[in-house]
């Protein structure tokens, strides 16, 4: 019979941390809730000035002036209004993505890093956006009424798309990914990999620490294709074999149950919803943004209107999609737990992210905001299975997290 109290134990993971941590902690997380609502302020403002500046609709004017030319419209206005959209929230992005970041001691990357970073990630959105609006409108003008039901699955073809080629294609373009060097920790990982029926032939190590300091893995890749991927900062941080088992299992998790496609699923399905409230929301959104020029919800020009209905609803929905990631990430601890049974390893992992996650907010607070479960909740369902299960890892000593710079 165990002895071990689970609440106990749980306040021991979390004194590891000390006061000023703690505070630095839930003073970053608690800043990051406004962030959401200067977003969504920052998208309206930009789609009223794009309205404003009447470019879109300029552009659309000039390449229509002599026939009907739907698709090419559809491209260049998508790709005009992306780059247009990029350059007015820049100023934003830096603050919430960079200058807050280094203030908090989360990254070491220079701001002339991050800008490159960003103007690949827009290369990439010109591309990709661009052909994904032009669908959309494709869409719009074929299906009538029913656009929005044919858009909902554009975006799960597109979602599940991304998925796949993102590990191959795009996330080598911001950071090296290095086999695992042969040793204990591959050893470990491979096994681990084999018992759940993960891939086992492609496990790396990025150079993760290059753009954050966040202690952070994944498992990315669908139908066989996976691959595992632990950002350097894990063993800079002294990640040792019982969490690199708790948080590789974790990771391991959600490709096994496919939590990915789940999602997915979810998000076509508000993606749908949203669609529906944009045909109907459409009208008035013109009205307000002063948008006269665009001829009606087929016209490319009227993206503005389209995402600054898109950014009001993106933030009301933040709950219920912040209710989904909580289901599978704590599904994936529990899938840690049963396959990996390394919960003094998991514990320690999470112990070091809570310096950028507060571990013990109050339970309306992680009902809106945390797209994660708390720190804490997740410390006490560790040692909860502690307590249930004989321990398949050595005891992982309970030292404090390195302090916060």
């Amino acid at each position: 019979m165990s002895t071990i109290d689970p609440a106990v134990e749980t306040a021991r993971w979390l004194a590891t941390m000390s006061p000023d941590q703690t505070a630095r902690a839930v003073a970053y997380t608690q800043g990051g809730h406004w962030l959401l609502l200067g977003a969504a302020a920052v998208s309206l403002v930009s789609s009223w000035l794009i309205v404003r500046l009447g470019w879109l609709s300029a552009i659309r004017a000039g390449l229509e002036r002599n026939r009907p030319r739907p698709v090419v419209v559809s491209l260049v206005v998508g790709a005009v209004y992306l780059l247009l959209s990029f350059i007015l929230s820049l100023p934003w992005a830096i603050y919430a993505n960079w200058w807050r970041e280094d203030q908090y001691g989360l990254t070491q990357q220079p701001l002339s890093g991050w800008l490159i970073d960003s103007a690949k990630g827009l290369g990439i959105t010109l591309v990709a956006g661009a052909l994904l609006i032009a669908g959309l409108y494709f869409i719009i003008r074929r299906t009538g009424r029913a656009w929005w039901i044919w858009g909902a699955g554009l975006v799960a073809v597109a979602t599940v798309f991304m998925q796949l080629v993102s590990p191959i294609l795009i996330e080598p373009m911001f950071n090296v990914y290095t086999p695992a060097p042969n040793g204990p920790m591959r050893d470990t990982v491979v096994q681990l990999a084999h018992e759940t029926g993960t891939p086992s032939d492609k496990i790396y190590i990025y150079d993760g620490s290059k753009q954050s300091d966040r202690y952070t893995a994944n498992v990315a890749g669908m139908f066989g294709s996976a691959r595992v991927a632990m950002s350097d900062v894990m063993f800079k941080q002294g990640a040792d074999i019982a969490e690199v088992r708790g948080v590789v299992g974790h990771e391991m998790g959600h490709y096994v149950h496919q939590h990915a496609l789940w999602l997915t699923a979810f998000e076509v399905v508000m993606a749908g919803l949203a669609f529906f409230l944009i045909d109907r929301l459409f009208p008035l959104a013109r009205r307000l943004l002063g948008a006269g020029r665009v001829t009606g919800l087929s016209d490319p020009a009227g993206l503005p209107v389209l995402a600054a209905i898109g950014a009001v609803l993106g933030l009301l929905s933040t709950p219920v999609a912040n209710f989904t990631s909580r289901w599978a990430e704590a599904d994936a601890d529990h899938f840690s737990m049963v396959h990996a049974n390394a919960p003094d390893g998991l514990s320690k992992a999470l112990i070091k992210t809570a310096v950028y996650r507060a571990p013990s907010p109050g339970a309306l607070e992680e009902f809106l905001f945390y797209d994660h479960p708390a720190v804490g909740n997740r410390i006490r369902a560790a040692m909860e299975w502690k307590a249930a299960h004989p321990p398949a890892e050595p005891a992982v000593p309970v030292t404090p997290v390195r302090p916060a710079s």
